[in-house]
């Protein structure tokens, strides 16, 4: 390491911490040439990872993108940020470990909208009506009856226009 006083390349580590996160080490160092001591940080240089879009245009991983994304589709629900950052975690360490530098949108979307259908019903069709394009509420519905039928999935979603046989 080049000492940043004297230009010297010749020095010493002092102490080595890492970080809370374990990411990054931080290191003090003591130039031999001039004895003057200076700290260095040191983390992995991460390759982005670029998303292909459907027209085929490239851009970056956005984290804060797909946040605020699955944010909206989660708004007024009962979805703790914690759980979000946690998938948002999840899904940047399952890109990183295909090993490709370049993935698909399609395969971003889908990874989302699987952790959005196992964690809520209605957020996973408010993603799915952008993601997907939902033209009109038929698309809706097809979507809806697609889901499980248990108590709290399909049938709170799609109320049938029947009458009510109770209200005569």
């Amino acid at each position: 390491m080049k000492c940043p006083f004297c230009g010297q390349a010749a020095d010493k580590v002092i102490d080595s911490r890492t970080s809370k996160e374990g990411d990054v080490i931080r290191r003090r160092r003591e130039c031999t040439a001039c004895l003057r001591r200076f700290t260095t940080y040191e983390h992995i240089e991460e390759i982005p990872i670029m998303i292909i879009k459907k027209d085929g245009r490239r851009e970056a991983f956005n984290r804060e993108k797909v946040r605020q994304g699955i944010m909206k589709a989660c708004e007024k629900r009962k979805i703790s940020m914690n759980d979000i950052e946690e998938f948002l975690d999840d899904l940047q360490r399952d890109l990183r470990e295909t090993g490709e530098k370049e993935v698909s949108s399609s395969v971003v979307g889908e990874k989302i909208m699987g952790m959005l259908h196992d964690l809520d019903k209605i957020a996973y069709v408010r993603f799915a009506s952008v993601y997907r394009e939902f033209k009109d509420v038929n698309d809706f519905v097809s979507e809806v009856r697609k889901l499980p039928s248990q108590s709290g999935a399909s049938g709170d979603l799609i109320q049938k226009n029947e009458p009510d046989d109770s209200a005569r």
